[in-house]
């Protein structure tokens, strides 16, 4: 969310390298009956730096906030 907040549309995590993320097939939808599945997860991109393999992940961006703060001024700043 950090990262969407700052307008970066993706980034590369070492989180993930080796599993079902990398390769494809994660489930995201199930059929009705449960236990076949519908959809499954493309395989995501990979690079490698300085020897060390990542994976490209899309950021999350945030539609709102909840802030909890006791004072605040005129302006609307707490």
């Amino acid at each position: 969310m950090r990262s969407g907040g700052a307008g970066i549309p993706a980034f590369y995590t070492p989180a993930g390298v080796g599993t079902s993320l990398e390769h494809g097939g994660f489930p995201i939808k199930y059929a009705p009956n449960g236990k076949d599945v519908e959809i499954t997860q493309e395989a995501k991109e990979t690079k490698e730096f300085n020897g060390k393999k990542y994976l490209l992940e899309d950021t999350i961006v945030g539609d709102f906030a909840l802030i909890r703060a006791w004072r605040a001024d005129e302006n609307g700043n707490i």
